[in-house]
């Protein structure tokens, strides 16, 4: 019989699996990188007020550009929030396919291991337009949504090319403009949605909080 991985022996708790896809390029220096720091943070403190969704949700953080796996999966016990800085261009392109990769290499290892996932989360956060080839990119995604593999959630900060974005994402989830630098109540609500998807049985269809740190672009 195989033996498996010790983080899985030690929490065999049902995962919940969350990208979260970084814009880091230059024109986030100053207050936008550090709102997102404060999120990050916020992020943990408020999952871990549930004990059962800080067993489940494993975060994975993705940055661009360049394209690096700032932190790999991860229960959030045990992560540490990064501190992120800003510099560089936006290769939002790589970094899709680089965080559509990434996951496809976790649930394979959750089978490998007999551990059960609920439908994982890509959740993009950028402030400007790609500079790279994004066109294969958002075929990747459409495809994975339309087979329920993920669910892919663009958020736009002042200065986002929200048009481009609207073409990446899957028509049925538009992207949503941030209000402002408004990081905290978006990671607290990403926090809520997430403790109500692990409450749940996997394959469960979950209602989700309202979006009040955000408005919908048409």
């Amino acid at each position: 019989m195989p033996v498996g991985l010790p983080e899985f022996v030690e929490n065999p708790e049902n995962r919940c699996p969350v990208i979260l896809l970084l814009d880091t390029s230059g024109s986030m220096y100053g207050q936008p990188i550090q709102e997102l720091n404060r999120g990050l943070a916020a992020f943990k403190e408020d999952v871990l007020r549930d004990s059962q969704a800080s067993l489940s949700v494993e975060m994975a953080i993705v940055t661009f550009g360049p394209v690096q796996l700032t932190q790999d999966f991860t229960t959030i016990d045990q992560f540490t929030p990064p501190k992120l800085e800003a510099n560089g261009n936006t290769p939002m392109g790589e970094a899709i396919e680089y965080a559509l990769d990434l996951l496809e290499g976790r649930k394979l290892t959750y089978k490998e291991n007999g551990i059960l996932y609920y439908r994982p989360w890509i959740f993009l956060i950028t402030d400007g337009a790609p500079t790279d080839s994004w066109q294969y990119a958002s075929q990747r995604l459409k495809e994975a949504e339309t087979q329920r593999r993920l669910v892919f959630f663009p958020v736009g900060v002042q200065g986002a090319d929200m048009k481009t974005l609207r073409q990446i994402a899957p028509p049925e989830r538009p992207p949503i403009m941030l209000n402002g630098l408004d990081f905290r109540s978006l990671f607290v609500w990403l926090s809520t949605s997430m403790k109500r998807v692990s409450s749940g049985k996997v394959g469960q269809a979950v209602a989700l909080p309202s979006v009040g740190w955000g408005q919908i672009t048409t």
